[in-house]
């Protein structure tokens, strides 16, 4: 189902320190291909196995299909996945625009068949859309080994794309889809939830048999591979996207904003009227604080020390016993203007995320 955009109502600025449509989960990816089993009518249609796929005239041979298998085959695996069709005369990011337009559920978007040009031109599209999604992609263009000019992660990298993850992979054209569906699988939203990318395992995908120059030369335009490590461990890595940025960030970003948006709407909506008066302030901040303590529950947040720069009470190296503070202007400061538009006033939210550990050094001294 399409719908508007909660931005005119409620707009959230994020500022990341150093250191807006809502929907309604975070776990449903979208296989867009070019099979005739969806018409463009429908556009986009959401199946919960592979078995409703084969029931919906399917072929196991069918690139959506062979897509799907190795999304659903991950632990934890996701409970759906989305089905777009690519009209013939329609280009990527025609398709890819369509089923936004069709469905605005589905969070992370992989194209089946994506060539280098298709990616450079969904990504932008990708990372202005509402609401926020997240584009993956396979590659085994051999120059990415090399870390050669313009080769598709520099390129996207050069960028600065935040919402676009690539993988290389010359195993499994949909190794991004594995990717894409680990993701999905793991965000259930359940206490202690909180996942990284990097380290897991991929099922269904076999590590890639590269040196350690190749793997360097992927990684430092913020590309992502699977490898074996030490024999034993066969290893998903870094987690980036394209920008820079884990992948694990992003969507927890994403889940407290659309938290927030759907928590003070609903507040908006229910009540017969949110008077401009410390009561009524309260009322936006207590529903605030509800996705903010989910976000505490599932490990995103976690108390901590501010480690930015002055922000309205705060400084730098004051405790956030709860992992979260949010602070809003005085009613008395508000100008005449935003009062006679009946504007609440400028409420402020700062985080501390829990981070995560993803490589240990020990130092083992023994005496002989």
């Amino acid at each position: 189902m399409a719908t508007l955009s909660l931005d005119p109502v409620i707009q959230i600025n994020v500022i990341l320190t150093p250191v807006a449509a809502v929907r309604s989960g975070f776990n449903l990816g979208l296989i867009i291909g070019s099979s005739s089993i969806i018409n463009t009518s429908d556009r986009v249609v959401t199946y919960t196995s592979l078995a409703e796929m084969l029931e919906a005239g399917f072929k196991t041979t069918d690139a959506e299909y062979l897509a799907a298998s190795i999304y659903f085959a991950q632990n934890p695996s996701p409970t759906k996945v989305a089905i777009g069709v690519k009209g013939a005369e329609e280009t990527a990011l025609q398709a890819v625009t369509a089923c936004r337009e069709a469905n605005s559920e589905w969070y992370a978007c992989y194209i089946v068949g994506a060539e280098k040009a298709d990616i450079v031109a969904v990504a932008p599209y990708i990372e202005a859309i509402s609401p926020e999604s997240v584009l993956f992609f396979t590659t085994k263009d051999a120059d990415v080994l090399t870390a050669a000019e313009g080769n598709i992660f520099a390129t996207l990298k050069d960028a600065g794309y935040t919402r676009t993850l690539g993988v290389y992979s010359t195993k499994n054209d949909h190794a991004a889809c594995g990717v894409m569906g680990y993701a999905m699988g793991a965000n259930t939203g359940d206490p202690g939830s909180a996942y990284t990318l990097r380290n897991k395992t991929i099922i269904n995908l076999q590590s890639e048999p590269l040196t350690a120059a190749q793997v360097n030369a992927i990684e430092g335009n913020n590309g992502n591979v699977q490898v074996n490590r030490g024999v034993y461990f066969d290893l998903f890595e870094p987690g980036l996207t394209a920008a820079g940025r884990y992948f694990d960030d992003i969507i927890n970003l994403d889940m407290l904003v659309n938290g927030i948006k759907r928590n003070v709407m609903d507040t908006l909506q229910l009540w017969p009227k949110i008077p401009q008066t410390e009561p009524g302030v309260t009322a936006l901040v207590g529903a605030i604080n509800d996705p903010l303590e989910d976000a505490v529950t599932t490990g995103y947040i976690a108390p901590g020390i501010w480690r930015g720069g002055p922000f309205v009470s705060l400084s730098k190296g004051d405790a956030l016993p709860t992992g979260y503070l949010v602070m809003t202007e005085p009613l008395i400061d508000q100008s005449d203007a935003d009062r006679a538009a009946r504007k609440a006033p400028k409420i402020y939210i700062a985080i501390t995320p829990a981070g995560a550990i993803e490589s240990v050094a020990i130092s083992l001294n023994v005496s002989i």
